[in-house]
């Protein structure tokens, strides 16, 4: 039993030794793990903070996006609204066109009154549809030369100034645009 008893005596001293050589590795680096401690807390609040900084930028930085799309979105949607009453007006112009040719020439007939207006449709959806500006003068000038051709017919042939019975020069700008 003497055995047993240093034995275990011998493994309580360990452990002792083991506890007091614990005991003053924590005493002698207690101040350097308190410093370690206080500044994992100090680099998680810093980091809190950063985290909280730059999600307000970014919260910012999307509130001034948002504001810019929605000016942008209602600039377009009153341009567009803007191109479709424009639109309208044109095509009531042209519908205008129309009537003034069944008017003055009141012995065509009504298919080549169509033809005249299908045409003039057609450079002005040329005109619309045109992505580059310069093309889109172009269209705009053919547009512009054809109505105002055929108000000068029919104001001649009105004013009894020309002596065909067909709107010629109207009709020779059509002949133009078909060999183009």
């Amino acid at each position: 039993m003497t055995v047993f008893k240093n034995w275990l005596s011998s493994l309580v001293d360990l452990w002792h030794t083991v506890k007091d050589k614990n005991l003053q590795w924590q005493g002698d680096n207690q101040e350097q793990q308190s410093q370690l401690r206080h500044a994992h807390v100090l680099a998680e609040k810093a980091l809190e903070a950063e985290l909280k900084k730059r999600s307000v930028q970014l919260e910012h930085e999307i509130a001034l996006l948002r504001t810019k799309n929605n000016a942008e979105l209602a600039m377009y949607k009153t341009k567009c609204t803007q191109d479709v009453k424009d639109y309208k007006q044109y095509l009531e112009a042209l519908d205008q066109l129309k009537r003034s040719i069944e008017t003055s020439y009141t012995h065509l007939p009504e298919a080549v009154a169509f033809t005249i207006h299908h045409h003039a449709k057609y450079l002005l959806n040329k005109m619309w549809e045109a992505d580059d500006f310069e093309e889109k003068m172009q269209h705009e000038m053919r547009l512009i030369k054809f109505m105002t051709t055929v108000h000068e017919d029919a104001r001649l042939y009105l004013e009894g100034a020309a002596s065909a019975k067909l709107p010629e020069n109207t009709l020779s700008l059509l002949q133009q645009a078909k060999g183009s």
